[in-house]
């Protein structure tokens, strides 16, 4: 039966429950659309924005100078942490930051600020050989260094090339020495009933290995070797800071000393931060960092990579 108005021109009851009901239904399709639409839009513009910061991380990584358009700059070059193959604090970044630093047009001065326990002397030692290579071609230029907590062995090493060195107070500065440590285990294997079997080609191949017993001429060589690159770090030392050294003083037994200490000791020149170097220094306030940049990928391809590589050489590593 259909239902129709009556002789008054009401419509029945049930035809208005299924018209509203049809609206309700539409409105709701609808709704959804435009929900569905307004996740998509979000979703894109959430992927350009990642794209964009990826963009602009690569761009201010490769040594552009980032947004700051002043006429003069100080150029800033970042060592943190150990310096070491496939690290942060590896020649390879730090040499790429310092050539891009000096070759930049607007620059007045270099600071290299330096956070570093220390690590390998051939990575120090070619950071240390590439200042004063720029520091060449670039006359003009001049280069200081900025330690923050710790500028100890090899980092000091890397410092020590710069015109001039700045600390805070309660810097840790020093530590002028090599070291070569393991580990012994020549009674473990009999403990535990299992046969060592090494074979070598060379009457010291095997050397320091740590399930044989120390021979008296083996660590002889390696004291000698040691006594050998320790030398080269005085020299390094002392041919960039000369007679701003401490008569007197010792030195170079490995100790560590306090910023102000170090100052009054002439490991450094003066107490203050980057900012008050580019300040009150250089004479140019704004700040560019040239440190090479990395992205999430090459960062966690080179941790994975680096710690590998540390399991692989971590037993008697030679380092400063």
């Amino acid at each position: 039966m259909t239902d129709r108005p009556d002789p008054a021109g009401n419509t029945p009851p049930d035809a208005d429950w299924e018209r509203t009901l049809l609206k309700r239904f539409a409105f709701d399709v609808l709704r959804e659309q435009r929900a569905t639409r307004r996740w998509g839009i979000f979703f894109k513009l959430a992927l350009l924005a990642y794209v964009l910061a990826i963009f602009v991380v690569s761009w201010r990584g490769s040594g552009t100078g980032g947004f700051v358009s002043a006429d003069k700059i100080t150029a800033l070059v970042e060592v943190q942490g150990v310096i070491a193959p496939d690290l942060p604090a590896s020649a390879d970044h730090v040499v790429t930051g310092l050539r891009e630093a000096f070759k930049d047009k607007r620059t007045r001065g270099v600071i290299l600020r330096i956070n570093s326990p220390g690590g390998s002397p051939v990575q120090s030692g070619y950071i240390n050989d590439e200042i004063y290579r720029l520091k060449k071609k670039y006359p003009k230029i001049p280069v200081y260094a900025v330690i923050q907590d710790m500028c100890a062995s090899g980092g000091y090493y890397v410092a020590v090339a710069a015109d001039e060195i700045y600390a805070d107070k309660a810097s840790i500065v020093g530590s002028i020495g090599v070291r070569m440590d393991g580990f012994g285990f020549v009674e473990t294997l009999g403990k535990l009933g299992v046969e060592r079997r090494l074979l070598t080609s060379g009457e010291h191949k095997a050397f320091l290995d740590p399930f044989s017993p120390l021979q008296p001429e083996e660590v002889a060589h390696v004291s000698g070797l040691l006594k050998e690159i320790h030398e080269q770090f005085i020299n390094t030392v002392k041919r960039g800071r000369g007679d701003r050294l401490k008569e007197g003083a010792d030195l170079f037994n490995g100790y560590i000393w306090t910023g102000e200490r170090g100052l009054e000791l002439g490991l450094v020149d003066g107490l203050g931060s980057a900012s008050h170097v580019a300040r009150e220094i250089i004479g140019a306030e704004d700040i560019v960092d040239f440190t090479p940049k990395e992205n999430v990928l090459e960062q966690v391809g080179r941790r994975f990579g680096a710690r590998l590589s540390a399991l692989m050489r971590e037993s008697f590593a030679l380092r400063l």
